[in-house]
């Protein structure tokens, strides 16, 4: 699974709640950026750079840090990525990678917001948390790149069927409640490569919501 939306759309949250009710790995790009950035890592601080700026890290830094993470053993049966792929070249990258693995995309989650919203979310936070990155022409940057490169990778998902739009604004449990019912109402998880007992557990996790 994936899940998408703009820079304070809650999708990181939204993440969270979906990985404990599936009991599925969620893998983070902000969160693989900042273990790299933090160990001193090559290509963390290589990252660091464009994420200092509000610019999207490259794809070659992104795309080498996604590949590592996903060889892990504890996504074998499954996972939601958060904020990756965020690109058309990211899309064929991850292609190659869940294909050499046996795997594909089932469904990809698209959380929506008013920007006015997001800018204002942000700046809250940035006050709270005392981000240096989050100030208000940083967010607005970021939100211009998002659109730009982000719509694209949208399409794509559209088109192949998979794509399921829910609106990000209102409280957490609200949002998490519009996220399982359009999951569950478009039927958009494949159980075809879980045995039976892991498919009916799934199921169930989505109709307890």
């Amino acid at each position: 699974m994936l899940i998408i939306g703009p820079p304070g759309s809650g999708k990181g949250t939204q993440a969270e709640l979906i990985s404990q009710r599936l009991g599925v790995v969620a893998v983070s790009t902000g969160d693989i950026f900042r273990a790299n950035v933090k160990c001193g890592t090559p290509l963390g601080l290589e990252a660091r750079k464009y994420i200092d700026a509000g610019d999207f890290v490259p794809d070659s830094v992104t795309n080498n840090m996604v590949q590592d993470r996903l060889s892990g053993s504890d996504v074998e049966s499954g996972f939601l990525l958060d904020g990756y792929p965020r690109t058309t070249a990211q899309i064929n990258h991850l292609d190659r990678i869940l294909a050499s693995k046996g795997q594909e995309l089932d469904v990809v989650l698209e959380l929506t917001a008013d920007r006015e919203e997001l800018v204002a979310r942000l700046l809250g936070r940035a006050r709270a948390s005392g981000r240096s990155d989050d100030t208000e022409d940083v967010i607005r940057h970021r939100l211009d790149l998002y659109h730009e490169q982000t719509e694209a990778v949208v399409s794509e998902y559209a088109e192949r069927g998979i794509l399921t739009s829910v609106d990000g604004l209102g409280t957490i449990d609200t949002v998490t409640d519009r996220l399982f019912q359009a999951i569950s109402t478009r039927d958009a998880i494949s159980y075809r490569h879980l045995p039976s007992y892991e498919a009916a557990a799934v199921y169930a996790a989505f109709s307890e919501r």
